[in-house]
């Protein structure tokens, strides 16, 4: 079998050719750019492999190709990247590894094509091309990756405690393949995973969110999910998300199953979106149910105010995981804390005035809240389902027409703080946030229209009955 290169990844492999002829050490295309390769999907990564100083391969390259962007050196890894065009170039000294039990940093020594080959994680990461004068383009594959790519299973090249045990974050990494590729992980190799499961607790967070966002944003991110909860692996890293599992029955009354319904939101949401924060709002929008859930005898099951504890836990889960606490977490406290709203104004009239509110909540934020809300729709009676569709297709409708006639999203008031300071020569203070309020209120509310003049005519009445009066001229 030989691999069919684009015009740049041809160019790429001629040179590094050429550089290994001069430099007198085997190279090889190594790893993902190769498994991607025979399955035809899109790389902007390759990965180089040579038995010898992976930096002066890289220097060497940059000089043969007259690459002007400087050769990034980790001499501490004794590796190096290079970009070139829109391709990330990445090379490395083939080498082997040794672990101690308490630690997944190794120790490296240099090693043979074999050595580099033994220490990849899955059997179809750990092909190779040779791209030597003797053999150029030639595929090595010594634990048949290729038989592994066509059945679509992901196993490892060693016993799986070897490999796992070595670098624990591999479990995550074959949940994912699983996840983004559609393969199945092999028997053997998932029962190594379940036995070797608590060696995460020694990888540290900010690598395994890298592969839980990978696992989220794949096509169908439930899959990875579940393979991470069968495992065993989900109780111990996201324990908050395993709690949804099951239903309690009292009085013949049940429930339903939060984590699949979770797992189905999201799922729905991964159709219409790809945005990486929308889809933890859609993992988090129930999360506070195990914690909120109360059973009463007229109406059954209760989760009472979820969407405002949810609101608090998202702070301590992006904690953990690592994840940005700027405006991303700020985004999905938005979204878990309004995702009941759009659907909930359906059970009564939807006055005008509520969805003013709701645009005014969510600001720019409300196509998103509305895509989530649409994800949320997963009930199994199909009339219900039909009917919430149904308000759900009027409430877009009304947001529509009100945001045409009032603006409301990322509105402020017409009148602001320093206006009424000025208008009524006083000082910062309480009332003037009163008076600012009123204001907003009103025009929320329907009382008075978006408009300056008849904001400040409000804001005239509303200072009087306050007891300020305007400035003698």
């Amino acid at each position: 079998m030989q691999i069919q290169f684009s015009d740049i990844e041809l160019k790429i492999a001629k040179a590094v050719s050429e550089a290994s002829r001069q430099l007198r050490f085997p190279c090889y295309f190594v790893g993902g750019f190769v498994r991607d390769k025979l399955i035809d999907r899109q790389s902007k990564d390759i990965d180089i492999v040579c038995v010898g100083d992976g930096i002066l391969l890289a220097q060497k390259l940059s000089e043969i190709l007259k690459i002007e962007t400087e050769v990034v050196v980790f001499k501490r890894f004794g590796t190096a990247m290079v970009k070139y065009r829109d391709l990330e170039l990445e090379f490395v000294g083939a080498r082997k590894e040794s672990y101690y039990e308490s630690s997944r940093k190794p120790e490296i020594q240099s090693g043979t094509l074999q050595d580099d080959q033994e220490r990849r994680d899955f059997t179809i990461n750990a092909l190779a091309v040779s791209l030597n004068e003797s053999n150029f383009g030639k595929i090595l594959d010594p634990f048949n990756g290729i038989d592994d790519i066509n059945m679509g299973i992901i196993r490892t090249p060693l016993e799986p405690g070897k490999t796992f045990s070595d670098d624990p974050l591999r479990m995550m990494r074959a949940v994912r393949f699983a996840s983004q590729l559609g393969f199945r992980i092999d028997d053997v190799t998932f029962n190594g995973i379940k036995e070797y499961k608590e060696r995460i607790h020694i990888v540290s967070a900010e690598r395994i969110s890298v592969e839980l966002n990978k696992i989220i944003l794949s096509e169908k991110p439930s899959i990875g999910f579940n393979l991470l909860s069968d495992a065993g692996l989900l109780a111990i890293i996201f324990p908050e998300f395993e709690d949804l599992r099951g239903v309690e029955i009292i009085n013949d009354i049940g429930h339903k199953d939060n984590y699949y319904h979770t797992l189905q939101v999201l799922d729905n949401l991964s159709e219409d979106s790809d945005k990486l924060w929308l889809r933890w709002a859609a993992i988090l929008h129930d999360i506070a149910k195990p914690a909120t859930k109360r059973f009463d005898n007229d109406h059954g099951w209760t989760f009472h105010g979820h969407e405002v504890v949810g609101e608090r836990m998202v702070p301590k889960i992006f904690k953990r995981f690592k994840l940005p606490l700027d405006g991303k977490m700020k985004y999905v406290q938005k979204m878990v804390r309004l995702h009941l709203r759009p659907i909930s104004l359906t059970k009564t009239e939807i006055t005008e005035s509520a969805i003013r509110r709701l645009l005014f909540d969510a600001g720019e934020d409300i196509d998103d809240l509305m895509l989530l809300c649409k994800a949320d729709i997963t009930s199994k009676n199909e009339i219900k389902v039909k009917r919430i569709k149904a308000n759900y297709e009027i409430v877009k409708d009304k947001l529509v027409s009100v945001e045409e006639k009032d603006k409301i999203r990322n509105w402020q008031p017409p009148i602001d703080g320093k206006t009424i300071m000025e208008t009524f020569n006083i000082a910062p203070s309480k009332l003037v946030g009163e008076i600012k309020m009123s204001i907003r209120e009103a025009i929320l509310d329907g009382e008075i229209p978006n408009e300056y003049e008849d904001a400040y005519q409000f804001m005239i009445k509303k200072a009087i009955t306050l007891g300020i009066e305007l400035p003698k001229q």
